[in-house]
């Protein structure tokens, strides 16, 4: 009965989609922006500050899903005082289904979900609400890892490899999508950490969907995933 179980190769990319928001900044210019469009320019100490930060971050340009005139239309975005994770979380799904759309795969022959970010997490989470506008079987079998920082792409991975090696005819669609907009706030003296924040991070999405024993719907596979782990910085 196990080995009835278990596929008979090693898990495969099928498809890969990603997305990148349109409007994108180049680092040299980013302090100007930022502090434009927060309308915090007499902020010159700090503005300073984050100019160095960009110049030595290696950075060429970052691609953003927000731009002046959504900013413009939320201000809550740029103020600690006002709520507004609803709205960050909204933008956020969009983003993701703007890369599964890529894709063009009838949602049916999806069998599991696993979905990682790191722009905030809440309960019921990403997965259920990208199961949702994908039209996935309501028996898909869903997987959500928040929080898990730059990693989060690898730990997905990991985990749909376990899952389509284990589960055969399994095709499992992984999702990744990250917003810098959900630690988007006006620069402030007592809030430093904002502005390290604002040097060094952008927005985009990506998808793959991981099976083992490729059909006829697929002409090749991508990659084979021979290994999955994670190394130690140490």
């Amino acid at each position: 009965m196990r080995q009835a179980q278990r596929a008979n190769g090693p898990a495969s990319i099928l498809a890969i989609g990603t997305a990148n928001p349109a409007n994108c900044v180049r680092q040299e210019e980013y302090a100007d922006y930022y502090f434009r469009v927060t309308h915090t320019e007499h902020l010159t100490k700090l503005k300073s500050k984050l100019n160095r930060i960009c110049q030595r971050s290696a950075i060429k340009k970052r691609y953003f899903y927000h731009d002046e005139e959504l900013l413009q239309h939320h201000p809550e975005f740029m103020d600690r005082k006002f709520p507004s994770l609803d709205a960050r979380m909204d933008i956020a799904a969009t983003a993701v289904r703007k890369a599964m759309a890529e894709w063009g795969r009838p949602p049916a022959e999806i069998t599991h979900l696993v979905v990682t970010t790191y722009t905030g997490a809440h309960m019921p989470g990403v997965d259920l609400r990208l199961a949702s506008l994908l039209g996935l079987d309501p028996s898909v079998r869903r997987t959500m890892l928040y929080m898990n920082g730059c990693s989060s792409g690898s730990a997905a991975l990991r985990v749909a490899k376990d899952i389509a090696e284990n589960n055969r005819g399994a095709r499992v669609l992984v999702a990744c999508a990250d917003l810098a907009l959900i630690h988007f706030r006006a620069p402030n003296k007592a809030h430093i950490d904002t502005i390290i924040l604002q040097a060094l991070f952008g927005d985009g999405a990506g998808a793959v969907i991981v099976g083992a024993e490729p059909d006829g719907s697929v002409k090749r596979t991508v990659f084979e995933m021979v290994l999955a782990e994670r190394h130690s910085s140490e």
